[in-house]
């Protein structure tokens, strides 16, 4: 895994943080709260097979590798994210506006 470069802003808020700096400004009953949000939103209770060209298991297995997680992690974080709408197809939209009315088609 490579290491980043920080900033001199990144390593002096890294600095601080290590040397116990900082303090939360969260009430406990907020850190429940969101603790109890957090478990209930990973909750992984549902389980799904699917098959997988051995090219792109490939490439997720080096991919969740580099980010140092297991593959099933990488996999699970893709698909909720692209649930929850913070991740979509790139590809996918830039069709959609090129055949969108009034839009000239290549």
């Amino acid at each position: 895994m490579s290491k980043q470069k920080l900033s001199k802003e990144e390593r002096d808020i890294l600095k601080d943080f290590e040397e116990g700096e900082f303090e939360s400004v969260l009430s406990q009953k907020r850190i429940e709260e969101l603790q109890a949000i957090a478990a209930e939103t990973f909750k992984k209770d549902r389980r799904i097979n699917i098959r997988l060209s051995s090219r792109d298991l490939e490439g997720l297995q080096r991919r969740a590798l580099e980010e140092g997680m297991p593959y099933q992690t990488l996999v699970s974080s893709i698909l909720h994210k692209y649930v929850s709408g913070s991740l979509y197809d790139v590809a996918a939209n830039k069709s959609r506006k090129k055949d969108a009315p009034g839009r000239a088609s290549s």
